[in-house]
């Protein structure tokens, strides 16, 4: 069960179609890109010198190289290891190291700052489009290595805010599991056509490359290399069928930053990644219409927990509409998923406790780290480490991750709720709350907002509308005005650092 397979199914019947384009550009189609990751898969093994089951590191930014570097790997029967191309040195370093790579394959713009690092897999280092990678290409092409549905495939490091990240080990089951859950949950009805990776491949995005590979779809670059609004409506005119992975910071810009371009072409947005606030979400259904899927998964269970795709956004009547917008929709088609107590024992619905998950497509374990790998999965279950309830229906509300919980008084106060909120106030265009140690409460709400275009941050006039609208006891204690929030690579808050910078306010 070689998810490389697929790309040989695709090349051999869909070897006309387009298969990989930069901006409006068809760079390669099927036929030639099954071509070129058969001989490339042959060069890593024969040139390389790497052996079934050895580890590859992907240190770039989004290029036409990345899925064929990737399908290369699993054609040879090697694990990918894709590396968020923003980290830092030191954190490339720690990757490869810990990973145990024997090769790393970097874009050009990145090449620098790997061949500075002194990691065993730089011993084997090459550029992406290079004399060296392009002399790759050239090899004798292979046979498809064989492999067992749980073989590693895809070793996922985590973006976690604190600690070192851990590598999830994802195996070909895990991710053939989870496309079954895209075509079922996420993205619904063919035609599949095209898939503009703005988001990075690394992560979300390229985890969804891999159900449009199997489908002949075409994987679309955008020329600027990055998220960019305006084109990003540039190609949704060019390419008809056009699916995109989004975090909601992301979807949230393409609201902001509207020219008002006819978006009939486009076929869905799946977002995910992090909270979308209702108001959003809203806002989007008006512009896009039901083109939307959220999603919500962790990298120890890729992009396949919960999912509430096209149809249940384009239930307006339902007398529960808003409140679904609010939650990340229904367990997805091979997952299983419970609300647990402290003693993992299952809570009914409307109860609020630890987001647990069994399936297919949970990560086999954490790489070097037993200790982890037992506590995560312990019991056979999936312990997420967010907080959530489902109602009767079987949607999931997520409150939020358990260590941002706020204690005040000894009641819960969950920082979404109370966003959730202060988004509707004309005022704010972005807000985080976390928690401050009190001496009289346990922990005091603290919210930092970025004002609204034009406008100023007034405190008394956010705690009056915040008394108006929820519980006292639940607003914010004190507000804080940012010029943008403070996130990470894939545009999660980082509250880590604003109860830094409350800290230092006090």
């Amino acid at each position: 069960m070689n998810l490389a397979a697929q790309l040989i199914r695709s090349s051999r019947a869909f070897g006309d179609r387009p298969a990989l384009a930069l901006g409006t550009r068809v760079v390669l189609d099927y036929a030639a890109l099954g071509a070129r990751v058969a001989r490339l898969a042959g060069a890593l093994r024969a040139r390389l010198g790497l052996a079934a089951g050895d580890r590859v590191a992907i240190i770039a930014k989004n290029c036409p190289e990345y899925i064929e570097v990737v399908y290369a790997c699993w054609h040879a029967g090697l694990v990918a290891v894709p590396t968020n191309a923003k980290l830092h040195s030191s954190e490339f370093a720690y990757i490869l190291e810990h990973s145990g790579a024997r090769a790393v394959l970097s874009s050009p713009d990145l090449s620098a700052r790997v061949g500075g690092l002194q990691a065993p897999a730089c011993a084997h280092r090459v550029e992406l489009g290079s004399a060296a990678y392009r002399a790759l290409l050239e090899h004798d092409p292979i046979a498809l290595v064989s492999r067992a549905a749980d073989d590693l495939a895809w070793l996922f490091y985590t973006s976690g805010t604190t600690g070192r990240p851990k590598g999830a080990m994802l195996t070909h089951r895990n991710l053939l599991s989870m496309c079954a859950c895209y075509f079922a949950d996420v993205d619904p009805g063919a035609p599949w056509r095209a898939i503009l990776h703005a988001a990075p491949m690394s992560h979300g995005s390229g985890l969804y490359g891999i159900a449009h590979v199997a489908q002949a779809s075409c994987h679309v670059l955008p020329e600027s290399g990055s998220f960019e609004a305006r084109e990003v409506y540039r190609l949704i005119e060019h390419w008809p069928g056009l699916v995109l992975f989004a975090a909601p910071t992301m979807l949230k810009r393409l609201l902001d930053d509207d020219p008002g371009t006819d978006t009939a072409n486009l076929k869905n947005i799946m977002y995910g990644g992090g909270p979308m606030y209702v108001q959003d979400s809203l806002r989007a259904l008006e512009r896009f219409g039901p083109k939307l899927s959220q999603l919500y998964g962790q990298g120890e269970s890729p992009m396949t927990i919960t999912a509430m795709g096209p149809a249940l956004h384009a239930q307006r009547e339902h007398p529960r509409f808003v409140e679904r917008l609010g939650s990340v929709g229904i367990a997805q088609s091979a997952v299983e998923v419970r609300i647990a107590d402290a003693d993992d024992a299952t809570l009914p619905d409307g109860a609020i406790g630890e987001v647990l998950v069994r399936g297919d497509s949970v990560m086999a374990g954490y790489w070097r780290n037993d200790e982890a790998s037992a506590e995560t999965l312990r019991g056979g279950w999936l312990h997420t480490g967010d907080i959530g309830s489902f109602d009767a229906e079987g949607f999931l509300t997520l409150k939020d991750r358990s260590k941002d919980v706020i204690i005040s008084g000894g009641t819960n106060i969950y920082p979404r709720e109370v966003e959730e909120v202060l988004l509707r106030h004309p005022d704010v265009s972005e807000v985080s709350v976390v928690g401050r140690s009190d001496r009289d409460w346990g922990e005091a709400v603290i919210a930092f907002v970025v004002p609204a275009p034009g406008r100023t941050l007034d405190p008394a006039a956010l705690d009056a509308f915040c008394i108006e609208h929820m519980a006292r006891f639940k607003r914010p204690k004190a507000y804080h005005a940012l010029d943008a929030l403070p996130k990470n690579n894939y545009g999660k808050v980082l509250k880590t650092v604003l109860r830094e910078m409350d800290e230092q306010t006090r």
